[in-house]
This record gives C-alpha cells, sequence and structure tokens, in this order.
C-alpha cells in the first residue's frame, strides 16, 4: 500500500474541491470560505449589477468595501486613529525604496539589521539612495539566526533602524517585537508573518507587507505608519505614487487602487477576527509549527533545520536530509502525495514548508507522518 492510501481519508479527502496542501511560501493558501464568497460576488457583488473589478474606485460601493477593509485592520492590530493605514502597489519591493525616500533626514544614516534574502535586497536598494550602515549581518552563517536586541552596533547618527521580523527564504523569525536602544523610527518588513501572533505596535514606527502570505492575494502592500513616521514623510517632496504622505492623505484613493486584492483582503481579515484574531492564529502557528519540528528534532540527524532553534520560524520552515538526492526523493514523493511547493529555496537548498495563517493544520500533520515515514524508509 502506498503511502497515499495509508492515510487517505483522514487528510486530502477532507479538503473540498480537490485541492491540494499549498507549501508555497507567496502566494500562499488562502481561507476556502474566503474564496467561495469571493466567487459568490465574482459576477454581482452584493446586488449591485457588477464586479468590484469593474466598479469605480470613486463609487460608494468600493469605497464602503476600502474604508470597512481599513476598519478591520486597524481592529485586529489595535491600530490607534492617529497612524496611517495604507494600502499601495508595488509590493513589499517597491517598499524598499519607498522607506528611505520617505524616511531619509539629511546628515543622518539609516542602519539596517541584516537577517536573511530579504534584508539583504532592502539594503542593495537603499544603497543606491543614500549612504547605509549595516548594523549587524548573519551572512557568514547563511543567515540563520537573529541578533538579541543589544547586539546591532549602530551608528551614531541613525536616522531609522530597519530589519525584517521573519525571514522566508532561512526561516528566522525575532519572535519577539525587539527593543532596540536608539530612539529613532523602527521599521519591519513584516510580510511573511504580519497577523500571526500579539505584537506591540508601540515598537515600530513603519510596518510593511505584501499581501500575498498572511493577507490576501497578491497585488497590493500593507503599509502602517506612527505619527512620528507620518511627520517626517510629510516634509518630503516625492512623486505621487512613491509618497506617503499623499497616499495618507487621500487614504491610498490617489489613483486607482488594486481594488479587488483590497476587497479580498477585507475579507481576510473578518476572517481572521471571526476565527478568533491574532491569539488564536498564533495558537495554530505553534501548533503547525511544532509538529514538523518536533520531527525534526526527535529524526536524530535525519532532518536538519537550517535556523537555530531560538529563531525558528512559525511560518517558513527551512530544513533538508542528510543528502541532495534524497531531497529531491522527499519532494518528489511529498509533492505525489498532495503535498505541492514544498522544494527549498536554491539558496539553501532541501525543503521549505510555508505555513501561514490559512494553512490547516491538518495539511502540517499529513507532512508530519510524511516525514517520519520517509525517514524510516531511508535512514
Amino acid at each position: 500500500m502506498g503511502y497515499h492510501q495509508a492515510v487517505k481519508g483522514t487528510h486530502l479527502e477532507a479538503l473540498p474541491y480537490g485541492r491540494v496542501y499549498n507549501f508555497s511560501a507567496g502566494p500562499g493558501t488562502l481561507p476556502v470560505e474566503v474564496l467561495e464568497e469571493a466567487r459568490d460576488d465574482l459576477l454581482n457583488y452584493k446586488g449591485c449589477g457588477m464586479s468590484v473589478m469593474e466598479m469605480s474606485h470613486r463609487s460608494k460601493d468600493y469605497e464602503a468595501i476600502h474604508y470597512e477593509t481599513i476598519r478591520s485592520l486597524r481592529t485586529i492590530l489595535n491600530i490607534p486613529d492617529d497612524w496611517g493605514v495604507l494600502f499601495l502597489q508595488g509590493g513589499a519591493s517597491l517598499q524598499n525604496a519607498m522607506v528611505p525616500m520617505n524616511l531619509a533626514i539629511e546628515g543622518k544614516t539609516p542602519n539596517y539589521i541584516d537577517t536573511g534574502t530579504w534584508g539583504h535586497k532592502s539594503i542593495g536598494d537603499a544603497k543606491k539612495l543614500g549612504p547605509v550602515h549595516i548594523a549587524w549581518t548573519s551572512e557568514p552563517s547563511n543567515f540563520d539566526h537573529a541578533p538579541e536586541d543589544d547586539e546591532p552596533n549602530f551608528s551614531d547618527d541613525v536616522s531609522y533602524i530597519y530589519f525584517t521580523s521573519n525571514e522566508t527564504i532561512q526561516g528566522v523569525d525575532y519572535l519577539r517585537d525587539p527593543k532596540f536602544a536608539p530612539d529613532v523610527p523602527v521599521v519591519c518588513d513584516m510580510s511573511s508573518n504580519i497577523l500571526s501572533r500579539p505584537m506591540d505596535l508601540g515598537r515600530y514606527d513603519v510596518i510593511f507587507a505584501g499581501a500575498q502570505k498572511n493577507q490576501g492575494p497578491a497585488g497590493v502592500a500593507t503599509v502602517i505608519l506612527s505619527p512620528r513616521a507620518l511627520e517626517i514623510a510629510s516634509q518630503k517632496d516625492l512623486p505621487l505614487m512613491l509618497s506617503w504622505k499623499k497616499a495618507h492623505e487621500a487614504d491610498s484613493i490617489h489613483n486607482t487602487p488594486p481594488c479587488w486584492a483590497i476587497y479580498m483582503c477585507g475579507l481576510y481579515y473578518k476572517w481572521v477576527i471571526k476565527e478568533g484574531g491574532l491569539d488564536e492564529m498564533a495558537r495554530r502557528a505553534e501548533k503547525r509549527s511544532s509538529l514538523i519540528y518536533d520531527v525534526i528534532d526527535q529524526s536524530e540527524g535525519f532532518y536538519i533545520g537550517h535556523a537555530q532553534k531560538k529563531n525558528r520560524s512559525k511560518m517558513n520552515i527551512s530544513f533538508r536530509t542528510v543528502n541532495e538526492e534524497l531531497d529531491k526523493k522527499f519532494i518528489q514523493e511529498a509533492e505525489a502525495n498532495g503535498m505541492k511547493t514544498i522544494a527549498g529555496h536554491r539558496s539553501v537548498g532541501g525543503m521549505r514548508a510555508s505555513m501561514y495563517n490559512a494553512f490547516p493544520v491538518s495539511g502540517a500533520e499529513l507532512l508530519a507522518e510524511f516525514m517520519k515515514d520517509f525517514a524510516k524508509r531511508n535512514a
């Protein structure tokens, strides 16, 4: 009996519409009920006679969607009224340029913490716009951990501190809200772990996140700005699409926004609230990730995790077997058993199991069982 048949009826058959377990690092799994509601609204949104993809962004129907989405995100993260909430195009990658453009202060230097591929890319973009100080890096160990709060060596003239809270490729997460010493704006790329746990908003001034991992589909990035960040940005005269100030003043309707993506995020936010908010998302993340990390730790060296234990991501688990040939075999067999897009990034190798908020716990259970079986057959 093949592995798929051995677990038949307990995992894959429970998924509707012939779906599989999607371990992709992004775009990631969306809640089925969100997809169902979007399907039902696709041709005729709430009886208005057209799709959200067709309606004017200046219409009352779309404005209701837009502002309800903002209110839902404020509710989930308890964002004060004097903070800005933006929905912008260009994904998180464009924010790599918009952050230094909007926060630069003459005579001062941005300080970056380098914990992985995405942090590394943000540094590269910032350097094209001016001097950058790298306060800390784990590049010598191929980005396998994050620093303690007192480890970064900040410059005397720091303008803002930038870090990535969860590195998707290496599977490294701070697992906390850092409190860095200098009293300067703190910027966080939270693309892959936003909404996955309760957080202290007061530790940050700028939070941005591409939607396609933990909020909705690709096409929009959320940007959350403290009053201090808004004040600095208000002094900049930037082109329309690069200005936080202009986006904030127009509630992100300073041009035609990505209406469908924002609508989908609104459905996702309502799903998070209905399911129990950030406490429940954190509980599920702990359950899913513990199932996999327990197998790795108990495999007697057959599976090797990339991240150090103190910084193991609950969203992205990067691991490998004892050799590349077994890695390839693992990926092929996993995909044959309904576990898709589980191959690791080429810079790390092996496998990567990305399990965001909407990823079913049953998928983690299936992967854990498969890992045990695979190790038994190949050790």
